[in-house]
């Protein structure tokens, strides 16, 4: 298909460029992209239509009949492009792969062609022909035949060239050749850019060669004459450019000193450098400092400024944009030579009034090369002995790092940033500061930083005294690669002190305020709470339980870092925490100073970090019910919810809301009651859901039972998938936990079991409780009118609770029952409001309850010893049903 749009180009490239053509074939699939069936042949075709061309005929053996040619996938299709096997090694493919073929198998050379098929699948002028040379100029430095000025290489002089002129053939001899540049196509692939200035004796002219054009740079030099056939003449952003096509060709011409000047490769010392003229130097890299990010006009470039030297003088030499990505393209580092071909020189005044020559580059050439060019001696000082002192150089390991922090500058209102890292060598530390594009800088704790040209001042902020601050100017290198063995050695030792602390060793530390690593992962999560400073300002703190394989810390995280979202079983690499000695345990405070790096679970594999699972068994014992002893700590239950109570608020001391709720959950062996607390208390929880409690605090209740609090350090979480499976269903739990017994048969300390009686008398004495509203005291007869006596609760209302006595019986025996709350509206149909009204107008409510007398009900209760009757009751917790 290419070859046929190629053709069909012919027959108008009096009309357009190939750029132009393109470009309108581009416009034309914007007009039909919702046409299935229009190829890019028709496309073109199209095109063809707009100016007026209506001959078609081309001398392809392709056919327009839809019938007998399937359409092909376009090269604007989101389809893989052909590889090599729709290649064919054909006679003159094969003429081409032989010049090669020491170098190359012909499946090599097949699949890479496919490659720059695929890169250039945008370009319909490009033939396998094509990529084939392409192949050949990677591998092979064909020397060029230098041919005369006969008549068939006689061209117009470069001045006679006009802007519009097409298949152009241009001469000159080679006055720069600046280095590639990388950009992005419009599909997103890579391309590559390289000017050649060329000079004759009436004009000098830029030639453009793109990607197709790379290996013809391998052909010549600096100061060679070349002849290019196949330039398109046009405007660019200095005059005139030449641009080369794909088939563009080069050969070398004879000397010839009447049409071309003279070229001199001189070499100028820095000192003799003028303002405003074109120069090659030869030079030594003193410093590369980081590239930096400026605006202009609404559009983001990027500077660097390196620092260069010969035997007569230091100078500036800037790259912009594009271009400094050469650093990293030629691997330039400090300490390097290079020769420099045409940079541009011009003078300025610098900050501080001087006027100064500095280099740019824009067409010209950066070679590195061994060149003989005087040692520079960067003098680096012992880190312990810095004083204050300007342009200063250090190496060192980087012992301390913190996070990028964000400030407004008083001067503009802008954002700037800055990040501190303490560097230490064998002599002492000291605190570096970077600013702007620096704070992105790659730099990690235990990396290797060198810092040419920082500025040491007096610092009372650090242990040291004195801090170093970086400018525009401080090249700053992590990991270099040219240090000594001593240098290596001395630094590998300070690394090796960097370890992460095992958490289990944490205990053994006997100061405040230490600073260690920790690596592991989250166990527990709490809520976030608020605390009052004491300058009257509010602080915000939250605490994690925090563990590695060893054991495990809690750490209390404060303000900003308070306000995180963080998950149980995440990973994370914590620096700079500061130890806190507590009653019992040492903690761990994460304040501003500190780094939570979270690791991905590679990440945590690297590092050695056991999985969730792992660490819990490590750390937990795992524990059934019925096992659990009173005052238990690092365990773990796992169960099913069996009872859910309702959510109870409650007014704090501080004035804040509160919030309580009780369920029950079982396993295979019993039931315990769990108190949940604060968000835990309003999770969305179901009957039958399974839970796993990790590290719950067990002690017992009020009535002598164990219960399971939900405290700090107890994460509730959701069990495993094999861990579920060993859990009974909820309808297996119900029969195994709500055993029936008969009112005989209980005993003392029985719990969830199921009990059917005759309700044989209702008490109608005292059936409202007047209770606290915040503590739920009894506040029936209290010290002042309306404030609790056990809490000191100021209430206008006291909260009303429904209570009725029973005494019921079976056929081996009675006991007594009350029903509070909700359970004495289930059992009576009456609403506690409606109760509590009559009861305080002096009404009562005996004929409302006559009629329970008879009633039998089924419930679900905990047996109870009252120890002021000495007798055994019912303390019911569910009614199955109720009948008469």
């Amino acid at each position: 298909m290419q070859e046929e749009i190629l053709k069909l180009y012919e027959k108008i490239q009096n009309q357009l460029s190939q750029e132009e053509f393109l470009a309108e074939m581009q416009q034309e699939r914007e007009n039909y992209k919702d046409v299935e069936f229009m190829d890019d042949v028709l496309i073109a075709r199209e095109v063809l239509k707009n100016h007026g061309v209506t001959d078609f005929e081309t001398d392809s053996a392709e056919t327009d009949s839809s019938e007998d040619v399937p359409f092909e996938v376009s090269f604007e299709s989101d389809e893989e492009e052909s590889t090599e096997s729709s290649i064919v090694m054909t006679d003159d493919l094969l003429e081409k792969y032989n010049k090669v073929k020491d170098q190359i198998t012909q499946e090599e050379f097949l699949a890479r062609m496919a490659e720059f098929k695929k890169q250039e699948s945008s370009n319909p002028f490009m033939n396998d022909s094509g990529f084939a040379d392409m192949v050949v100029g990677e591998l092979l430095d064909e020397e060029v035949e230098v041919v005369s000025e006969k008549p068939e290489f006689a061209v117009d002089s470069i001045s006679k060239l006009e802007d519009g002129r097409r298949d152009a053939t241009i001469s000159g001899r080679v006055i720069s050749i600046s280095n590639k540049r990388s950009f992005k196509t419009r599909k997103g692939g890579k391309g590559e850019v390289c000017n050649v200035e060329l000079q004759d004796n009436t004009g000098t002219m830029r030639t453009v060669f793109w990607t197709q054009n790379m290996p013809l740079l391998k052909k010549f030099n600096e100061g060679e004459i070349i002849q290019i056939k196949g330039v398109d003449i046009k405007e660019g952003y200095t005059g005139l450019e030449a641009n080369l096509r794909p088939r563009s060709s080069i050969v070398k011409l004879e000397e010839d000193s009447s049409k071309f000047p003279v070229y001199e490769e001189t070499i100028t010392n820095i000192s003799d450098i003028k303002p405003d003229t074109k120069v090659n130097v030869i030079a030594r890299i003193v410093r590369i400092p980081t590239v930096r990010s400026y605006e202009k006009n609404g559009k983001e470039g990027k500077v660097a400024s390196i620092e260069l030297q010969d035997a007569t003088g230091k100078i500036t030499y800037t790259l912009w944009n594009k271009n400094v990505e050469l650093i990293d393209e030629l691997k330039l580092e400090d300490g390097d030579t290079v020769k420099i071909l045409a940079a541009q020189s011009r003078e300025r005044t610098n900050r501080d009034g001087v006027s100064e020559i500095s280099l740019s580059h824009w067409d010209g050439r950066i070679i590195k090369g061994e060149y003989d060019v005087p040692e520079v001696e960067q003098e680096f000082l012992p880190i312990g002995g810095l004083r204050e002192q300007n342009d200063v150089s250090i190496k060192g390991v980087v012992v301390r790092l913190q996070d990028i922090k964000k400030f407004i500058r008083k001067t503009d209102n802008t954002e700037g940033k800055l990040r501190n890292f303490d560097v230490g060598d064998a002599s002492g530390e000291i605190r570096v500061t970077v600013w702007g594009d620096d704070t992105d800088l790659p730099i990690n704790k235990g990396d290797i930083v060198k810092v040419i040209g920082g500025d040491v001042r007096f610092d009372d902020y650090t242990k040291t005294g004195y801090s170093m601050n970086t400018n525009f100017n401080t090249q700053i290198t992590i990991n270099p690669e040219n240090l000594s063995m001593e240098e290596i050695e001395e630094f590998d030792r300070i690394r090796e002190q960097l370890r992460p602390t095992p958490i289990g060793n944490i205990n053994e530390i006997d100061d405040d305020g230490i600073e260690i690593d920790v690596i592991g992962r989250i166990l527990s999560v709490n809520d976030v709470n608020e605390f009052q400073r004491d300058d009257g300002s509010v602080g915000i703190v939250r605490s994690l339980l925090f563990a590695d394989e060893s054991g495990k810390v809690q750490l209390s995280l404060w303000n900003e870092r308070a306000q995180e979202e963080y998950h149980v079983g995440d990973a994370y690499q914590i620096e700079n925490a500061r130890t806190r000695l507590g009653m019992y345990d040492v903690d761990l405070n994460i304040g501003g100073g500190s780094r939570l790096i979270k690791l991905s679970e590679e990440q945590a594999s690297a590092m050695f970090i056991p999985e969730l699972t792992t660490l819990e068994k490590a750390i937990y014992d795992y524990k059934k019910i019925s096992d659990v002893d009173e005052d238990e700590r690092d365990i773990i239950i796992i169960g099913r919810i069996i009872e859910l109570n309702d959510v109870h608020q409650f007014d704090r001391d501080t004035g804040e809301t509160g919030f309580v709720r009780n369920i029950e959950m079982a396993d295979d062996t019993g039931s315990i009651k769990v108190v949940l607390w604060g968000s835990d208390a309003k999770m969305d929880l179901e009957m039958g859901m399974p839970l796993k409690l990790q590290n719950p605090r067990i002690s017992l209740d009020m009535d002598n039972r164990l219960e399971a609090t939900v405290s700090r350090g107890t994460a509730i979480l959701k069990p495993n998938e094999s861990e579920i499976e060993k859990l009974p269903t909820y309808d297996e739990l119900v029969e195994a936990i709500f055993v029936k017994k008969t009112i005989e048969a209980l005993a003392e300390d029985d719990t969830n079991v199921c009990v059917t009686g005759s309700i044989k008398e209702v008490g109608t004495d005292k059936n409202i409780l007047k209770r606290c509203p915040n503590c739920n005291g009894n506040v029936e007869q209290t010290i002042e009118e309306n404030v609790c006596d056990f809490c000191g609760h100021n209430f206008d209302e006291p909260d009303y609770t429904l209570m009725i006595p029973t005494q019921i019986e079976d056929e081996t025996g009675e006991i007594q029952v009350t029903f509070f709350g909700k359970l004495a509206e289930e059992l009576s149909g009456l609403k506690t409001d409606d109760v509590a009204e009559l009861v305080e107008e002096g009404n009562g409510i005996e004929d409302k309850l006559e009629g329970l007398t008879g009633l039998t009900v089924e419930i679900i209760a905990n047996v109870d010893f009252d120890e002021y009757s000495e007798r055994t009751r019912l303390r019911p917790k569910k009614i199955i049903s109720k009948y008469y």
